[in-house]
């Protein structure tokens, strides 16, 4: 049975203020779930259907499962279709310091304001064995429920870690290749590309703001087809992010 206070908490996870506060966020969903309950993240209450139980079964937990009605999963979902398994999960811990490994293939997100946007980069970096990605302070929680629905569990593998991006940056530089996108940058299908670095995707509006660009030592361009014909004035920015990935893996496969 549903209480009365976990349903007010539930709903207080939708605030970023609750969320911090709780040190909880909300996972629906079947694969983000049980992703989750594969991970490190620590799982500390299931909500589940008596006839989802029927006929699936939760990953080993030690988390308390409670059984609820389809109203009850109704009125605790954010989802206009509400799945009949939930999870509440404790935050990861947050570190002290960031260090960018060198050695591989990092994301930087400037300023990404849409939670959707953020939550579909993760569920990208995931595809691409991207295992971290830094966050400028300003840029959309990833704990809000509508990123962690568009990761789609890749949020269990990812590890998203938030800064104040143009100092991150300027400790990098020198030591690995710092990639962004810009209007005047080079061809990506043209341009020499690494197997290691950081690639900065900026505001869906604004793009990369100026104080990380100053840090940026190679600018990349995305061009349309046909050069020279009308088109759209700019890429989505989790479309984007998923074409520039796909390039620099598609070089380390030819190396």
């Amino acid at each position: 049975m549903l209480s009365k206070s976990l349903l007010k908490l539930i709903h207080s996870l939708d605030k970023k203020k609750y969320r911090n506060e709780n040190k909880l966020f909300v996972a629906e969903g079947r694969k983000t779930v049980c992703d989750l309950l594969s991970s490190d993240i620590c799982c500390t209450k299931i909500l589940v259907t008596e006839e989802w139980l029927k006929h699936n079964c939760i990953p080993a937990t030690t988390a308390e499962i409670i059984k609820v009605t389809d109203d009850e999963m109704q009125r605790a979902s954010f989802l206009r279709t509400p799945q009949c398994i939930m999870g509440l999960f404790a935050q990861r811990s947050e570190q002290a310091d960031y260090t960018i490994p060198t050695h591989s293939l990092c994301l930087a997100l400037d300023g990404i304001q849409d939670p959707g946007n953020l939550g579909t980069i993760v569920r990208i970096a995931d595809w691409f064995g991207i295992e971290h990605i830094f966050c400028s302070n300003d840029t959309a929680d990833i704990y809000n429920p509508k990123a962690i629905q568009a990761t789609m569990g890749a949020v269990s593998r990812v590890k998203t870690h938030y800064c104040e991006l143009s100092t991150l940056l300027a400790t990098l530089k020198g030591k690995a290749p710092i990639y962004g996108t810009f209007l005047d940058g080079e061809n990506v299908y043209e341009k020499q590309l690494s197997t290691c670095g950081i690639i900065v995707m900026g505001n869906e509006g604004n793009g990369i703001s100026s104080d990380c660009a100053k840090e940026i030592s190679e600018k990349l361009f995305i061009p349309s087809y046909p050069a020279g014909r009308a088109t759209s004035e700019s890429l989505n920015v989790s479309t984007a992010t998923a074409i520039i990935c796909a390039e620099f893996r598609r070089r380390e496969k030819m190396q």
